[in-house]
């Protein structure tokens, strides 16, 4: 409280300089006119004690604005010293200490943290430099202790912030390029195995040889599920020759449609897409595992509608009118995941992501009993090959 009082009447100094400024020149005044010497103290007096009064009522109104701060600091793990008042070193001046409460570290000057902390993509970094260096009314110089306490409050959660981000960003591709070193060492023992089972051709060997097929499914979803969410996916867009990229979808699945004695409607559609090859594999990919999935008999059909969609359609058990609204969402699994308990409700979650970032759109329509179809737009007209 000692220390509060000593900041407010420094911060005050100038006010109360004015006014004994005024009561020095009315005093010389009334004496050149020789007034009575009670004429002039009587009002000198009152003056004082109305203004005591006025500064007493402002220092609590003040004081209470003071501990309302000390409160959010002591909130958000801030800790208040007198380095952030006026006519002390800033606190960003020097490097951060810690201490026993667990106060933030700050180990960044001021100018070092404008340079280190540009305007980035999906942030309001410049709002926010505005009001922490900027020259209007927030200027420290000008709004006193309580906008510096709220300027250095703002500054070290900024810089916690961007200490987190920084921490998550290296977790998270940690974590991608250990699943990334996974699936690569994992997909060697699988290709083992499906070399050993090709050389038996019995019922049990294709069973076996379709299940590893779906397991190296399941991997190659981990990496995509995790690459998802990187800003350095490798999107490639290119002319893509559709016939050949269906071609090999349907060879990968070859098997399946043999073993489950399905019949496959495909023609050549002669049609070239911009969009990259690797990703709308993907898409086709676990459209088609869907199909072969969830048709027990029939057959799978794929052409092309104009102006330029892509349409797998199948005679399965269908998608309940209640499922269908949401078989896009993450985790999702349906009627239909729920009566097979192997689905993982992140198939078609994927494909969704997927076409959103090729810039295209995936649809579905289905009437249960009587099968699906899988609309995937490849329409690009706001791209142009380099």
């Amino acid at each position: 409280m000692r220390h509060f009082i000593w900041i407010y009447f420094r911060q005050q100094k100038r006010h109360i300089l004015t006014c004994l400024l005024f009561c020095v020149i009315f005093s010389v005044i009334f004496l050149l006119y020789r007034l009575p010497f009670s004429a002039i103290v009587y009002p000198l007096l009152l003056c004082m004690v109305a203004g005591l009064g006025i500064m007493g009522i402002d220092l609590v109104l003040t004081y209470r604005r003071y501990a309302a701060l000390r409160q959010t600091l002591d909130v958000v793990g801030l800790e208040l010293d007198q380095e952030i008042l006026p006519g002390k070193e800033s606190a960003y001046s020097r490097e951060g200490e810690g201490s026993p409460n667990g106060r933030l570290q700050t180990a960044y000057g001021e100018e070092s943290a404008r340079e280190h902390f540009q305007p980035e993509e999906g942030c309001a970094w410049e709002l926010l430099q505005e009001m922490l260096y900027g020259q209007g009314e927030l200027n420290p110089e000008r709004g006193g202790w309580e906008v510096r306490i709220y300027r250095e409050m703002v500054r070290q959660l900024l810089l916690e912030q961007r200490r987190w981000q920084d921490i998550m960003q290296i977790r998270h591709q940690d974590t991608v390029d250990y699943y990334t070193t996974w699936v690569h060492q994992i997909k060697t023992p699988i290709a083992a195995m499906g070399l050993v089972l090709q050389q038996e051709d019995t019922e049990d060997a294709r069973r076996l040889s379709e299940e590893l097929q779906r397991i190296e499914q399941y991997v190659d979803m981990v990496l995509t599920y995790l690459r998802l969410g990187s800003r350095e996916t490798d999107y490639v867009f290119i002319q893509v020759d559709l016939d050949k990229l269906l071609r090999g979808c349907v060879r990968k699945y070859a098997g399946q449609f043999i073993r489950r004695h399905l019949a496959l409607d495909y023609h050549n559609i002669n049609c070239q897409v911009l969009t990259d090859e690797k990703w709308l594999a993907f898409v086709v990919e676990q459209v088609l595992s869907n199909a072969l999935k969830y048709t027990r008999e029939g057959s799978v059909s794929i052409y092309l509608e104009s102006p330029c969609t892509l349409c797998i359609r199948d005679t399965g058990i269908g998608i309940a009118p209640e499922d269908l609204p949401r078989i896009f969402e993450k985790g999702y699994t349906g009627y239909n995941g729920r009566s097979d308990k192997k689905a993982t409700g992140l198939g078609l979650y994927l494909c969704r992501q997927i076409c959103e970032r090729l810039k295209s759109t995936i649809t579905a329509e289905s009437v249960l009993g009587e099968g699906t179809i899988i609309r995937i737009g490849l329409g690009r007209e706001v791209l142009e090959v380099e």
